[in-house]
């Protein structure tokens, strides 16, 4: 496996420099941020990449006004106890995406959210204090627990709200294929392993965020020069 400073400076020669790819690192928050991030925006972070899942991303997000009118602003507290005919209300509603099983997910991870907050005082707590050494264990607990969470959508979630995690996408996972660590997507326990070590060393090696590495690694090696999704 490459050092991760000859990684870096192949991303920096293919993104114009310090500044290029300065301009495409995503944004990580602190624990305190995450501690204080109230509940209810987790809840929508979960349910905004549920259905952006297999889905054009930018669909949902021109209708987002409206999942946060049907979704009763993502209380879980609220969703949690919503009827069999509320959610069949809601899955009928014209101002979402109207799909019955993502919407019958919103209930099953309010409740996940409201349970995991109630044992931990806070689900941004929860989240805060997963070592981000076993970042790829969290991402098992939450399709575990929560629902439609597997694959990347679990993963995108977080990085959406902010903690810090690589990212296995496609040029992420092609990299790792041509380095012979994985024959493929990374799903099982060995495979996740394998590269939450390598994600572990470069860390030693540079100092630099788990975030900040997936972009790094993604901008080497892909062609997606422009996407900030990886």
């Amino acid at each position: 496996m490459e050092k991760f400073n000859i990684i870096h400076e192949r991303a920096l020669e293919r993104k114009g420099g310090k500044k290029g790819l300065a301009e495409l690192m995503p944004e990580s928050l602190s624990n305190k941020q995450l501690i204080a991030t109230p509940d209810r925006d987790y809840l929508a972070a979960m349910t905004k990449k549920v259905f952006q899942s297999g889905f054009i991303w930018r669909v949902v997000e021109n209708k987002w006004d409206g999942f946060e009118e049907v979704f009763w602003g993502f209380e879980p507290f609220k969703l949690e106890l919503a009827s069999d005919e509320q959610i069949d209300r809601m899955a009928q509603d014209k101002r979402i995406i109207r799909n019955h099983i993502k919407v019958k997910a919103v209930r099953e991870n309010a409740y996940f959210v409201k349970e995991t907050s109630d044992k931990h005082k806070g689900f941004g707590r929860f989240i805060a204090e997963w070592p981000v050494a076993e970042i790829t264990q969290l991402w098992l607990y939450l399709k575990k627990e929560g629902c439609r969470l597997g694959g990347n959508t679990g993963p995108y979630f977080l990085r959406a709200m902010g903690k810090d995690t690589f990212l296995l996408t496609r040029d992420t996972v092609a990299y790792f294929i041509g380095q012979g660590l994985v024959e493929r997507h990374p799903n099982s326990q060995r495979d996740l392993k394998l590269v939450q070590a390598t994600f572990n060393d470069w860390q030693q090696q540079s100092g630099l965020s788990m975030a900040d590495m997936s972009r790094i690694v993604a901008c080497s090696f892909g062609d997606n020069a422009n996407s900030r999704n990886y």
